[in-house]
């Protein structure tokens, strides 16, 4: 058995470990970090039991932690390095993510702006954005709002007298417009999420936003052509959706309806149990099944993929903030690989009754459009590891040296955090 205990003896280099928990799955990354690229040097993973993880929460913690040293353990035999700082993924149906516009208006415009003075509209701005959307995520989950947890914010755009900057310092104007991306969970997962992070053992860089990860991961990879897509992440448990507008994330939502909401059904439709169904369902995804059965599996499914859409087309009508969406739908996640996933979003006309300009084009995406990230152990081919190599991305950014407004916001972001 690998020895945690021992991690903090043993010499460490520039290395990070990106681990995504997911309802399925415990996925592990461990990273070299050489500038502004990564090399994934180990890859681990950890099935869940299905009483571990509900719906992307976590309900049985102990289980979880051990599930994610069996990934970390494995990651890090195969690369030889322990990893010396950790990103953490968050997603699930308690997580919510909304991005706002603040305004803040100067009392002296032909003043130049210093840094006493950004770290002052920083904090305004940003405690005005968190108090907005926690009371809105107190009112539709029902906690109360000093049960809601801050998970991460981003400044995503930011504009003195319109003219977008990348630092404000040292311009003039009357008024500093800033976006801002914020992740909110309630105490109880959050804090869960803290308590893995404690038993693990290694510095904790961040405990982030997947769909924000995604998102700010495929900008990076984008930003020449101005990225607008719909990122659909079918993991485990529930289905993750983040729109990007012109390389801004426009905010993210979830629904509970992901890969185990089909294998219960095989399960239930075909009277095996529900890892024999996984394993069926599985076959048919890869289209290894012989042909009666690719058909009974086919018939069973479909219900459950007319339901999937109807919560996709719903949870989308919830973006009211936006007048169009972006004509393009990129899939990730396990889910992703049952083919009437694609062809439900493809051939019917569910589009229609949404803000499309017209009908979305539907792809993948794979590993290869993440040019920052690059797998040295030619394990990762799939949609279904972009989270955590997205994770990798982030931590990449995280390590680096940071522009002046995301330090500040970060210790904000602390301040909120106790």
């Amino acid at each position: 058995m690998f020895s945690f205990l021992k991690r903090r003896s043993r010499k460490v280099g520039n290395t990070l470990l990106a681990l995504d928990i997911g309802t399925e799955f415990v996925k592990a990354l461990v990273v070299q970090l050489d500038g502004n690229k990564g090399r994934i040097l180990g890859v681990g993973k950890s099935r869940q039991n299905p009483g571990d993880m509900q719906n992307g929460a976590v309900t049985d913690i102990a289980a979880v932690i051990a599930n994610c040293k069996e990934a970390i353990a494995e990651a890090e035999r195969m690369s030889g390095v322990i990893a010396d700082q950790l990103v953490m993924g968050i997603a699930g149906e308690l997580v919510k993510g909304s991005t706002r516009t603040i305004r803040y208006r100067r009392h002296e415009p032909h003043a130049k702006i210093h840094f006493e003075e950004l770290k002052n509209i920083i904090h305004k701005v940003q405690w005005k954005a968190f108090e907005q959307i926690r009371s809105e995520l107190a009112y539709e989950t029902g906690y109360n709002e000093i049960d809601v947890k801050l998970v991460s914010a981003a400044i995503v755009n930011v504009k003195v007298d319109s003219y977008t900057v990348a630092n404000p310092i040292g311009f003039q104007g009357k008024e500093v417009v800033m976006t801002v991306f914020n992740a909110f969970s309630p105490l109880v997962h959050y804090g869960a999420l803290q308590t893995i992070a404690a038993e693990l053992d290694i510095p904790l860089l961040a405990i982030t936003s997947e769909p924000y990860a995604v998102s700010r991961c495929m900008i990076s990879a984008d930003k020449a052509s101005h990225l607008n897509a719909i990122f659909v992440d079918i993991g485990g448990g529930t289905t993750d959706i983040a729109i990007v507008n012109d390389n801004t994330l426009a905010g993210t939502k979830m629904f509970t309806i992901g890969g185990r909401s089909f294998t219960k059904r095989l399960s239930q439709n075909l009277n095996v149990a529900f890892s024999e169904a996984e394993e069926i369902k599985l076959a048919y995804a890869g289209s290894r099944l012989e042909k009666q059965s690719h058909k009974i599996v086919n018939k069973a499914l479909k219900g459950d993929c007319d339901v999937w859409l109807t919560g996709m087309s719903l949870t989308l009508g919830e973006f009211s903030n936006l007048d169009t969406f972006p004509s393009k739908i990129l899939l990730l996640g396990g889910g992703s690989h049952l083919p009437e996933i694609k062809n439900i979003l493809s051939e019917n006309d569910w589009w229609k009754d949404l803000p499309f300009p017209k009908k979305p084009q539907i792809r993948f995406v794979h590993p290869q459009d993440l040019p920052t990230i690059k797998d040295e152990t030619n394990l990762l081919h799939d949609p279904q590891d972009i989270t955590p190599m997205a994770l990798a991305h982030l931590g990449l950014e995280l390590a680096g040296e940071e522009q002046v407004l995301m330090k500040l916001l970060r210790k904000v972001v602390r301040l909120m955090q106790v």
